[in-house]
């Protein structure tokens, strides 16, 4: 991707977003392990508690990638759609699982009827997505009443030495390792952006409630890096 491309990207238009995904997918995983020391699993462990999977319930993963994130879900006993825009991203997850059932879907225009999940789920995918409101809301469309909705996401860190290293490590260390060991490092560059630029934990959390989500609250994980908000139809 050139720079033009990369800076483009940080406007979210879909078709680059997703051709940036695509070309990620085959090492997606390992780099997010890689980049965050690892700790992207204890946020995946929690991330699944929150949404507390049941046997028989139908969750939708969406930005679910290659499905990594919806494993822990059907292994639960719940019936599992792993939902994403990037093609890349579902021809691999296909291959690494092939028991789980993959979806294209836009975001902001959800391939789905109303009513029809008991839970829906994103992980770090919300804010790649150009229309936030409208994502939450076309989520909150294809919930059943009473469903939730649990999203992980990068925040702003509460913690101020967290918070200054964070600074500085953002906008320097992610790209830099991009170029190091990503097939696509200037996709890298947006992302520490676009992490930079996402709104704070109660910035979020009216974005649900402008959509008609109720009792919307969050966790924050690690010192704030990462939040995760839960609210219900």
């Amino acid at each position: 991707m050139s720079s033009q491309n990369a800076r483009a990207g940080l406007d979210k238009k879909a078709d680059q977003v997703q051709e940036m995904f695509d070309k990620l997918a085959p090492r997606y995983d390992l780099l997010n392990t890689l980049m965050t020391g690892g700790i992207v699993n204890y946020w995946r462990k929690i991330t699944t508690e929150a949404i507390a999977p049941k046997p028989g319930e139908r969750i939708l993963d969406l930005a679910a990638g290659t499905g990594t994130s919806s494993v822990p879900l059907a292994e639960a006993g719940a019936d599992v759609t792993a939902c994403d825009m990037s093609h890349g991203m579902l021809d691999e997850g296909r291959k690494r699982y092939p028991q789980l059932n993959f979806v294209y879907g836009d975001g902001t225009d959800l391939p789905f009827e109303d009513n029809t999940f008991d839970a829906v789920t994103i992980s770090y995918g919300l804010r790649n997505i150009a229309d936030t409101e409208k994502a939450l809301s076309e989520m909150r469309r294809v919930i059943k009443p009473g469903g939730r909705i649990v999203v992980a996401e990068f925040s702003t860190p509460t913690v101020a030495p967290i918070k200054v290293a964070y600074k500085q490590f953002l906008p320097r260390a992610i790209p830099a390792l991009g170029y190091l060991v990503s097939p696509n490092p200037t996709a890298y560059a947006y992302l520490a952006g676009s992490i930079a630029a996402w709104p704070d934990q109660d910035e979020l959390g009216a974005k649900f409630v402008n959509v008609g989500w109720k009792n919307v609250e969050y966790r924050n994980l690690t010192g704030g890096i990462v939040a995760v908000h839960r609210a219900w139809k």
